[in-house]
């Protein structure tokens, strides 16, 4: 090997010890406390406008300094007023974060773009997938995502494990009514094998129900409403953080 040779290959050593790896976000769901997913949410269908979100961005670092170890990126427009491109800026500005793409994928292609995306963990519902929910968990695993299978009773759980999921998210918010019962992640708390990451979705206001979900046996809570409009987002991730 030529000297020239020889230093450029010790500089581009030296160049690629800053690159970051996004932690998989199978990896941080695991902990001796609750880990906070984070979500960047500007409205919702039932609630209407629920925050003015301008700098995706700075709401994710507020995010990350409070102790979140994931976030959640809703990346539907119409309904949530999210979209790709705040994923992707928040993706390129915390590239060692690991990042779920929450929308609703129902098109095989969608998982393709949401690898291209930035993100490293798509959203799969049961609801909306149905018997084709295996093929998508498989797809996701092609592109190196984590499959997170969201249900909202037991027979959809059923069918989650059934078609191979292992991140399993129970949605409290009953999607006919939009109504909230913290009571759905307990009752199917008891019904998720124990070798899946167990995540809560909706709901999750306090430390006290942080701590409720912990004690039903789960690993994360996904927390959306009540961040954008909390005054101080901050203190409620670290009150979560604490719950074991």
């Amino acid at each position: 090997m030529s000297g020239y040779l020889e230093a450029i290959i010790v500089r581009k050593k030296e160049e690629v010890k800053g690159l970051q790896q996004p932690k998989r976000f199978e990896e941080v769901l695991r902990g001796e406390h609750l880990t906070v997913i984070a979500e960047i949410k500007r409205k919702s269908p039932s609630k209407g406008s629920l925050a003015p979100i301008i700098d995706p961005v700075a709401l994710a670092r507020q995010y990350i300094e409070a102790g979140a170890q994931a976030l959640s990126i809703l990346t539907d427009e119409v309904g949530f007023g999210g979209s790709l491109a705040d994923l992707q800026e928040v993706a390129n500005a915390f590239p060692a974060i690991p990042i779920l793409r929450k929308d609703f994928i129902v098109d095989i292609r969608q998982i393709k773009q949401t690898a291209r995306s930035g993100a490293t963990a798509v959203l799969l519902i049961v609801a909306a997938l149905q018997e084709k929910l295996a093929e998508f968990i498989q797809e996701a695993k092609r592109y190196q995502l984590d499959p997170v299978v969201e249900v909202h009773d037991l027979k959809e759980l059923e069918l989650a494990v059934k078609s191979g999921a292992t991140i399993i998210g129970v949605n409290n918010r009953n999607l006919s009514s939009f109504h909230v019962d913290l009571e759905t992640s307990v009752q199917l708390s008891a019904h998720i094998p124990q070798n899946c990451i167990k995540i809560a979705e909706s709901g999750i206001r306090s430390a006290g129900d942080g701590q409720k979900m912990r004690q039903a046996g789960f690993d994360a809570v996904l927390v959306g409403e009540a961040l954008v409009t909390a005054q101080e987002p901050k203190k409620l991730i670290q009150e979560l953080n604490r719950c074991r």
